[in-house]
């Protein structure tokens, strides 16, 4: 191989052992979650169930709820990816729409782990809001993208923000249907026709 060839960084030993320590303690924060109930797990449980000390917990979750939601944040970083490379003469809705469209494309049907998990949160206001805080920052990442995109015609990145905010609240609406009433229809093409519907708004 030539000195010129590029390839893609891959990541070293160090990188690889801290991502599997992080999601080590997600899924043992989930475990728990699941057997105990979210609101009587501690964060030194969480540390004893992974194998690592409480400090180790802290160099990678602020708190319980970061480590339980790390997973969803994972997938709605890749959501934001996606979006990211959808060409740049599509509008933002129609981005968004179609980085959902490859997103739940690539993700398959909703695990029963999503599904049981979304539902603890619905049973959990405290969860609910600190869900809220966690996808904050996905919110300003999307409204980023949609500024780009367009352009000078939103000085004060007021569209933007709407526009960003919409699209992950009918992903949000649609999840929440879809598991009270679990119509005749997979989520999937639930949210896509939520999607379509809501974006007539935003042409």
């Amino acid at each position: 191989m030539s000195a010129t060839t590029s390839e893609p960084e891959q990541p070293g030993l160090r990188e690889r052992k801290k991502a599997a320590t992080r999601q080590a303690l997600h899924e043992a924060s989930l475990r728990l979650a699941f057997e105990h109930g979210p609101e009587k797990i501690t964060v030194e449980a969480i540390a004893d169930e992974a194998g690592v000390s409480r400090r180790t917990f802290s160099n990678y979750f602020a708190n319980k709820e970061e480590a339980l939601f790390y997973g969803d944040l994972q997938r709605m970083r890749l959501l934001a990816g996606l979006a990211r490379e959808r060409p740049a003469t599509e509008s933002p809705w129609a981005a968004l729409s179609a980085a959902a469209e490859e997103f739940y494309g690539q993700q398959g049907d909703l695990d029963p782990e999503w599904i049981a998990r979304s539902r603890m949160v619905r049973r959990h206001p405290s969860l609910a809001a600190a869900q809220v805080q966690t996808f904050a920052a996905l919110e300003r990442e999307l409204a980023a993208e949609v500024a780009v995109r367009l352009g000078p015609g939103d000085p004060l990145g007021v569209r933007a923000q709407l526009i960003a905010t919409t699209f992950l609240a009918v992903l949000r609406v649609s999840l929440n249907v879809w598991l009270e009433r679990r119509p005749d229809i997979s989520f999937h093409d639930l949210a896509r026709e939520s999607l379509d519907e809501t974006g007539r708004g935003f042409v």
